[in-house]
C-alpha cells in the first residue's frame, strides 16, 4: 500500500512538472512571423500615421511622467501586484529604445519580448497589441524615432515577491497569452475598422472587463466592466446591457462622448477623462464612428447583481442632501441639463456595480476633459469637505437607486475608504 501511494505521488509530481514545462515552453516559444510589412513609401506620411496610432494607443499616458518629457518614461501604474513604471521610448540610444531596429519593436508589441529576448510584463499590454499589423507597428516606430531623445534611465518596477522574478511569466504567459495579428487589421472603415482599433492598439479590455487573481482578462470575458485596481474606479459595460452598458446609447452618443468628452448620456470621468483628453479626441469621425459601431455590436452579457437594496432612512436622508446640493444642476428627476450637467438617471457611472465613481465623484468634482470639441466644459465642486462620510454615502445611495436606477447602498466605510484612497 505504502509503494502504492508514494507511486502515485511520484506520478502526480512527474505530470505537475510536464505541465509547467509545457507552460514555460508555450510562454517562451517564438512566433516566427514579421507580419507583411506594407510600409508606407512617404516617410512623412508613415510619420504621420505613426504619430496618429501613438495617439489611438495613449502611448503617452503610461511612457510620461506627470511634468516629464514626452514618452521619457516614469509614470505610476498601480496593480495588485506592486507599481510598474512606464519606460523611455525616446530613441536615445543609452536610456531609450534608440537602439532597438523595427523588428525589436515588432517583437515587443507582437510577441512581448525585449531585443534580448527577455519577457515584458503585461503591464504593457502586449496581449491586445499582438493584434497590431505589422504596418501600423512600423508606422508607429517611424514616429517614435523622430520624437525627442531624452537620456533619463527607465525606473524600475516596484514589486512584491515573488512578481519581480521575471521568470515565472512564462508560465502566466503558456496560460494567457497568444501572439496573433488581428483578421481585421486591414480594414480602413466600418464596423471591422471599430473591432481592430477596439482588440488592438485601443485596448480597451484592459480596463473594461475584470482580471482574475492573477491579473489576466480570462478569454471571453468580454467587455463587462471592471474595477481599475488602484485608482478607486470602474470602467463601465461596454456591450448591449440597457442597465449597465451601452444599450441606452445611440452610435452618435458613443463617438460624441470619445470625441469630445460629453455626451446625452454622460461624461467621461476619472480615468476615461484622462483617455479622451490624450487619445480620443484626436480620433478622426471616420475611426470614432467605427469604434461606435462595433462597441453597438457587442451583445449584452449577463449583468452583475446589484448590492443590497438601501434602507428607507438611508434614502431619505440621501433624498434631503440631493435636494440640497446637487438638484439644481442634475435636476430633480435627474435628468440633468443637456451635456453641461449630466443625466443621474441611467448613467452607467451611476449604476456600476462597484459605485467608486459616483463617491469619489461626489467626494472630489472634477471637469469633463478639455477638448476641439468641448473646450470650455463645466465643473462639479467637491463636496468632500462639507459632507461628512454618513451623507455621502446617503446620497451616493439615493441616486444610485432612484429615477429608475437599481444599483445597491453604499456604506459609510466605502466612503471612508475612497477619501483615505485619495483623488
Amino acid at each position: 500500500m505504502r509503494r502504492r501511494v508514494i507511486g502515485v505521488l511520484l506520478l502526480m509530481v512527474a505530470v505537475a512538472v510536464a505541465a509547467v514545462a509545457v507552460l514555460a515552453w508555450r510562454g517562451y516559444r517564438d512566433d516566427p512571423s514579421t507580419g507583411p510589412r506594407e510600409a508606407i513609401a512617404d516617410p512623412d506620411a508613415r510619420v504621420a500615421r505613426g504619430a496618429y496610432l501613438a495617439k489611438v494607443g495613449d502611448c503617452i499616458a503610461c511612457h510620461t511622467a506627470p511634468g516629464g518629457k514626452p514618452y521619457a518614461g516614469g509614470a505610476a501604474i498601480p496593480t495588485p501586484f506592486g507599481v510598474f513604471y512606464g519606460p523611455n521610448i525616446t530613441p536615445d540610444r543609452g536610456t531609450g529604445i534608440g537602439a532597438w531596429t523595427e523588428d525589436d519593436f515588432w517583437r515587443a508589441l507582437h510577441q512581448g519580448k525585449s531585443p534580448s529576448g527577455s519577457l515584458l510584463y503585461p503591464a504593457f499590454p502586449y496581449t491586445e497589441y499582438t493584434r497590431v499589423s505589422r504596418a501600423d507597428a512600423d508606422a508607429l516606430y517611424a514616429y517614435l524615432r523622430t520624437v525627442p531623445a531624452v537620456s533619463q534611465p527607465s525606473r524600475p518596477h516596484d514589486l512584491a515577491f515573488p512578481y519581480g522574478w521575471r521568470p515565472l511569466l512564462a508560465l502566466w504567459r503558456g496560460l494567457y497569452f497568444d501572439p496573433g495579428v488581428h483578421p481585421d487589421a486591414g480594414a480602413e472603415s466600418g464596423l471591422a475598422r471599430g473591432r481592430y482599433l477596439v482588440d488592438g492598439l485601443g485596448h480597451c479590455i484592459a480596463c473594461h472587463a475584470p482580471r482574475n487573481a492573477l491579473g489576466a482578462t480570462p478569454s471571453g470575458s468580454g467587455f463587462i466592466g471592471g474595477a481599475i485596481e488602484g485608482l478607486g474606479w470602474y470602467a463601465p459595460a461596454l456591450d448591449g446591457d440597457t442597465a449597465q452598458g451601452l444599450g441606452r446609447w445611440s452610435q452618435d452618443d458613443i463617438a460624441a462622448l470619445l470625441k469630445t468628452g460629453v455626451s446625452p448620456q454622460g461624461v467621461a470621468a476619472g480615468p476615461m477623462g484622462e483617455v479622451v483628453a490624450a487619445s480620443t479626441q484626436y480620433l478622426t469621425d471616420e475611426d470614432a464612428q467605427a469604434i461606435a459601431a462595433y462597441l453597438k455590436s457587442v451583445p449584452a452579457a449577463p449583468a452583475e447583481a446589484a448590492g443590497a437594496a438601501p434602507q428607507p432612512t438611508g434614502m431619505r436622508r440621501g433624498a434631503d442632501v440631493y435636494a440640497a446640493r446637487c438638484a439644481q444642476c442634475h435636476g430633480i428627476d435627474g435628468r440633468g441639463k443637456g451635456t453641461d450637467w449630466p443625466p443621474l438617471a441611467g448613467n452607467i457611472g451611476v449604476t456600476a456595480p462597484y459605485p467608486g465613481n459616483v463617491v469619489r465623484m461626489v467626494l472630489d468634482g472634477g471637469f469633463a476633459p478639455a477638448t476641439a470639441g468641448n473646450p470650455r466644459p463645466h465643473g462639479m465642486p467637491p463636496f468632500g469637505q462639507v459632507l461628512s462620510d454618513d451623507d455621502v454615502a446617503a446620497v451616493a445611495t439615493y441616486v444610485r437607486n432612484s429615477w429608475g436606477n437599481a444599483a445597491g447602498g453604499v456604506t459609510p466605510l466605502q466612503v471612508k475608504q475612497a477619501r483615505a484612497a485619495g483623488g
